[in-house]
C-alpha cells in the first residue's frame, strides 16, 4: 500500500531522512517513533506529496508520488499532528467541502459524517465555525474528514496529541476497523505505551536514519517497546537493522501548489489535512 524506497531529504548538508526503506502492506497499522528532530514528520511529509525529496521513490498503490500526484492523493488522508483548518467555514461546510473534493455522493457523505461526527461527540456543533472549535474538537473535525472518502492509506503525525480518553480509545478503534477492512495506516507517535498496544509493526528512526523495524513481536522482544526505543536512542553508533520480513529497512487544506509542482488544482496543501 505504501513503499518507501532509498528516501533521502537534505537540508543543506544535514540529512534529515536518510536513505530509509519502508513498505506498509494492506491491513497493517505501522507505527513510526523517533525522538524530535529524528525525520519523522519529514517522511510524512514526503509520503504524502507535501514535500520534494532528494533521493528515492514513494509508491501509494502502486503509484509514484512524484509521477502520480493525484492517483496517489486519491485514496490517501493525511492527519498533520497541527489540524490548519478553514475557521472561516461552519464545521459541516468544511465536511461538505471536502466530500466534494474527492466526489463523495451526498447519501454516503451524510451517513459517513452522522457515524464519525455523531462519535466524536462534534455533531452538535458542526453549525459552528470552526474557528470556534477548541484544539481537541479540531482534531475531531479532521478525524471525520479524513474518514469520509475512506481511503485506503491514512497517514498521521501524532493522531492522539488533543484528543480527550474517550476520542483517542475511539479513534484506535476505528483505526483497527480499517486495518481490518484491507486499509493501512502509517502514523507517528511518543506515546509508545499505544504504539505497543495498537500496531502490527513498528519503525524507529534516529538521526534520519532507520535502526530498527519490523513486527512488533520481533522489534520489542521480551523487553517493552519503550526499553527499546531508549536502549536505542542512547547508542552513539547504531547500525540499521530490519527483522521485517518483506526485506524493508534502511542500507546505512488540499488545494495548492504541492511540492511535486501539482499546480493550483492543489491549492491549500499546508491547509487541508486530506491530498487528492
Amino acid at each position: 500500500m505504501l513503499r518507501i524506497d532509498n528516501l533521502t531529504k537534505r537540508y543543506g548538508e544535514k540529512a534529515a531522512v536518510d536513505d530509509l526503506s519502508l513498505h506498509i502492506q494492506p491491513g497493517e497499522i505501522y507505527g513510526f517513533i523517533g525522538h524530535n528532530g529524528a525525520g519523522k514528520t519529514t517522511t510524512l511529509k514526503a509520503a504524502t506529496g507535501i514535500m520534494q525529496f532528494d533521493a528515492g521513490e514513494i509508491y501509494i498503490d502502486g503509484h509514484s508520488i512524484k509521477s502520480e500526484p493525484l492517483a496517489c492523493k486519491k485514496v490517501l488522508a493525511y492527519i498533520p499532528d497541527n489540524p490548519d483548518l478553514y475557521e472561516f467555514m461552519t464545521g459541516i461546510q468544511y465536511l461538505n467541502f471536502i466530500a466534494d473534493i474527492f466526489g463523495v455522493d451526498p447519501d454516503t457523505r451524510g451517513k459517513r459524517i452522522h457515524q464519525y461526527a455523531s462519535a466524536f461527540e462534534i455533531e452538535g456543533s458542526l453549525a459552528m465555525p470552526v474557528s470556534s472549535f477548541s484544539h481537541g474538537m479540531k482534531q475531531k473535525l479532521a478525524v471525520t474528514a479524513a474518514l469520509i472518502h475512506e481511503p485506503k492509506l491514512i497517514i498521521m503525525d501524532e493522531p492522539f496529541v488533543g484528543l480527550d480518553p474517550v476520542a483517542s480509545h475511539l479513534l484506535k478503534g476505528f483505526m483497527r476497523e480499517i486495518c481490518d477492512n484491507g486499509g493501512a495506516i502509517f502514523f507517528s507517535t511518543h506515546v509508545l505505551e499505544v504504539a505497543e498496544k495498537l500496531c502490527d509493526k513498528v519503525a524507529i528512526i534516529k538521526a534520519g536514519r532507520l535502526i530498527k523495524s519490523g513486527t512488533m513481536e520481533d522489534v520489542k522482544g521480551d523487553e517493552s517497546l519503550e526499553d527499546v526505543f531508549l536502549e536505542l536512542a542512547n547508542e552513539p553508533d547504531i547500525i540499521p537493522q530490519s527483522t521485517d520480513s518483506t526485506g524493508t529497512g534502511s542500507r546505512g487544506g488540499l488545494f495548492g501548489r504541492s511540492a511535486n509542482n501539482d499546480g493550483p488544482e492543489l491549492l491549500g496543501q499546508r491547509k487541508g489535512l486530506f491530498r487528492r
